[in-house]
């Protein structure tokens, strides 16, 4: 029988720092929630606003995947393995940190805000050279679930090193659309990020989250035109 957790916009974690505003759906920094700490091996799923010219200072990660979408605004981002690049709404970056990485996320405009989702999943191996990718994502088709991520390095989107497969739409009002769990004994954790939808006949609205697991495949319905990101995971995680 289908398993199903809701997280609603409202009732995720929040830190304000002056020129940091971010949303935690799972235990983060100083939020700790003991019933929010993973989905599989979905470990961070931040909601980050950062103001013009301010960022992050260089600072390490070892042994997680790290996932960054912008949604709007431009992200400056700068490591140890000598990669510096600008992201912008309509890529999506991922930096397996294995063995040890260093690096800097800033606001690339020192006059408007940018806001992206930060995501970390657990890998499925440890202590892999440290690794960048960056690609450019399909965001202009609509009624299409787009795959932006997947374990694979010959398939769309970036890879890392998890069995795991994102995939992100821009649905139309009143549009429906199906989604096939990639791998046995994976589950599908659902964001809105605008817009209102019903999965599997729950309702969920902007910035909510839906973990799903113990199913084959979710029915999405758009009840005003909507952004979804699908996150198809490990429900267990073996390192």
């Amino acid at each position: 029988m289908a398993k199903s957790i809701i997280h609603k916009a409202a009732t995720r974690g929040f830190a304000n720092l002056g020129w940091l505003k971010s949303y935690h759906t799972f235990s983060f920094s100083g939020y700790y929630n003991p019933e929010r700490i993973q989905f599989g091996a979905l470990r961070v799923l931040n909601d980050d606003t950062v103001d013009g010219g301010r960022g992050f200072g260089d600072h390490p990660h070892d042994n997680m995947e790290i996932i960054s979408i912008p949604l709007s605004g431009e992200l400056k981002h700068r490591d140890s393995m000598d990669n510096e690049a600008v992201i912008k709404p309509g890529e999506i970056q991922a930096m397996s940190a294995g063995t040890g990485i260093y690096h800097t996320e800033f606001n690339n405009n020192p006059n408007q805000a940018v806001k992206f989702l930060q995501i970390w999943l657990y890998p499925n191996k440890r202590n892999v050279q440290p690794r960048y990718d960056q690609v450019a994502i399909n965001t202009t088709e609509k009624n299409v679930l787009h795959q932006i991520l997947s374990p694979n390095a010959d398939d769309a989107g970036v890879w890392i090193h998890q069995d795991a497969w994102f995939h992100t739409g821009q649905l139309t009002a009143d549009t429906t659309a199906t989604y096939n769990i990639k791998k046995n004994g994976n589950g599908v954790y659902v964001f809105v990020i605008s817009g209102d939808v019903t999965v599997n006949g729950q309702s969920l609205n902007e910035r909510d989250g839906m973990g799903i697991w113990d199913i084959d495949a979710l029915e999405i319905k758009a009840d005003s035109d909507v952004q979804v990101l699908l996150m198809d995971v490990p429900m267990v995680v073996n390192v």
